[in-house]
């Protein structure tokens, strides 16, 4: 086992939230970088035609709804949009009554969206406020104080998402193809960053597997689950055996082939037509960081997950069922799906939670399209926090699980869980389906990690220069470094950049970034080292 050398990232703990700011006056003083229009007309830089009262400015965005059914517009920030008290969106606009057709209410809608799903809209929150005709006026959008709507009614109040990154604005109704035009002004929002300074820092690797020895996996580390639970099937009608053999799983040059395979296979007195594993990890823990590089099977009818479950369960066959540990039946014993993935919906993952409170077909999930799941490796993974469940792929988030109330019906998580590993298949798989993998560069678990004197603390060996920066930063660092990777986050951890190191000087772009404090951090190999950088 090797040592874990780390150096506190007490910068998190240290340095106070700062200020996100969305804001566009149209006449290039803006932070937001650029304007979509769907299903409309836009134009950010059209002369002001009513330069009077409220609004004098030259120039303002035209919106121009010409019959479309939509007729949205907006934008999608670099970081998650953070709602707090006294945080309200605010704009001018001026509609002209000449200018529309149909019956339509005079209003402006602004909905809050998560833009990493493939159907945005569907867990949006939005805000309607009716306004008057042929005047400038200011309207305001505050998700604590104003009424609004969650498109999904299972989505928490927008005060406890995290997953906003993208403002969506129209004017009058959807659903429609009546004509407007309105003109828009001095949009702004300014909101606190949301740095939560009690959370844990999850920077020391716990337990890993980087599947570095060809052959069987390490029976140190994983247990093939194979006995049937009930003595003849699996759970949810799934038609495959899980074996342990070396042809289910294997490791080859650095990569874990979990296999499913279409084949006759007798085990335990009972004959199936497909053969599949099921990994348990030998290794339980409370609250930390799970991280999964891996490439997704292919084929209608697979069903590969990377999910987690309570050491508690008693469930026959389970590892830590047969230890002993087993006293709590599911769903009571909580259930973590990181990734699941379902052939007949190729590139769509999601993560979901099931508890007594909503299990089965849980309304507690999200997910959202990755093009290449089938053909590139992708860094599946869970941040678990005491309050909350924070999903993501490649570090873009796309779920947060965070109850209002935590009691044992939604919050079975303050006690251990495993890792578990597995294709399913189901009863509808393609007939000529054959044969298909799920692909694992690396298993790591991480947690909190604790400082002592003993322990020895390396100098990044970096320097930033200008700092505070204004774009474009260039780190300077020891010749080693050179070829090893860099990563920046915000203080409430989402990853803006990731950048190899040249010899030298390398520089890294951060035209456009909120201003604020950024944490700069190397990884060579399990030495976790922090820098601060201050964007201006």
């Amino acid at each position: 086992m090797y040592k874990i050398v780390i150096t506190q990232l007490l910068l998190l703990l240290c340095f106070p939230g700062f200020t996100q700011l969305l804001k566009d006056d149209f006449e290039g003083n803006s932070t937001i970088n650029t304007w979509y229009a769907d299903d409309c007309f836009i134009d950010t830089a059209f002369a002001n035609p009513v330069a009077e009262s409220i609004n004098t400015s030259s120039t303002v965005l035209k919106y121009h709804d010409t019959g479309g059914l939509y007729a949205n517009i907006g934008f999608n920030t670099t970081t998650a949009i953070n709602i707090s008290d006294d945080t309200p969106f605010r704009l001018i606009i001026f509609v002209p009554s000449g200018q529309l057709t149909g019956s339509q209410p005079n209003q402006i809608s602004l909905k809050l969206q998560n833009a990493n799903i493939g159907e945005p809209w569907t867990t949006q929150s939005e805000i309607i406020k009716q306004i008057n005709l042929d005047k400038w006026q200011e309207v305001t959008f505050d998700f604590v104080a104003d009424a609004y709507i969650n498109m999904d009614p299972n989505s928490p109040p927008p005060i406890q998402r995290t997953d906003f990154n993208r403002v969506v604005l129209q004017v009058n109704g959807e659903n429609n193809n009546d004509h407007v035009v309105a003109y828009i002004d001095d949009f702004y929002f300014e909101g606190e960053e949301g740095l939560v300074t009690n959370d844990p820092v999850y920077n020391q690797l716990v337990w890993y597997d980087e599947f570095d020895v060809d052959g069987g996996l390490d029976e140190e580390k994983w247990f093939h689950q194979t006995l049937l639970p009930d003595g003849n099937s699996w759970f949810n009608g799934e038609i495959q055996h899980y074996t342990d053999r070396i042809e289910n799983t294997f490791v080859d040059n650095g990569i874990m082939y979990l296999v499913a395979k279409k084949e006759n296979y007798t085990d335990q007195g009972v004959t199936k037509s497909y053969t599949s594993a099921r990994l348990n990890s030998k290794f339980a823990f409370t609250y930390g960081r799970v991280e999964v590089r891996a490439k997704l099977p292919i084929g209608v009818g697979t069903w590969p997950a990377i999910w987690m479950l309570g050491k508690n369960i008693t469930e026959n066959g389970a590892y830590w069922f047969t230890e002993g540990y087993g006293t709590t039946n599911w769903p009571a014993c909580g259930e973590i799906d990181i990734m699941e993935h379902w052939g007949i919906n190729q590139n769509y993952v999601q993560s979901a939670m099931h508890t007594p409170s909503s299990y089965g077909g849980t309304v507690n999930h999200g997910g959202q399209i990755i093009p290449t799941a089938s053909a590139s490796f992708h860094v599946y993974s869970l941040d678990w926090y005491p309050d909350r469940m924070v999903f993501a792929v490649d570090d873009v988030v796309h779920y947060t699980y965070k109850p209002n109330e935590q009691n044992a019906e939604t919050w079975p998580f303050d006690n251990d869980q495993y890792l578990l590993l597995n294709i399913a298949i189901e009863p509808g798989i393609d007939p000529n389906f054959t044969e298909s993998d799920m692909e694992i560069d690396y298993v790591r678990i991480y947690q909190e990690g604790t400082q002592s004197s003993s322990e020895e603390i390396f100098d990044t060996g970096m320097t930033v220069s200008p700092n505070p920066v204004h774009n474009v930063a260039y780190i300077t660092s020891q010749p080693k470094s050179a070829g090893s990777t860099i990563s920046i986050y915000t203080l409430d951890g989402r990853k803006m950049k990731t950048q190899t190191l040249q010899s030298g000087q390398t520089p890294v772009d951060m035209t456009g970034w909120p201003a604020g404090v950024y944490l700069l951090q190397q990884n060579e190999t399990l030495n976790v080292q922090g820098l601060k950088i201050v964007k201006e």
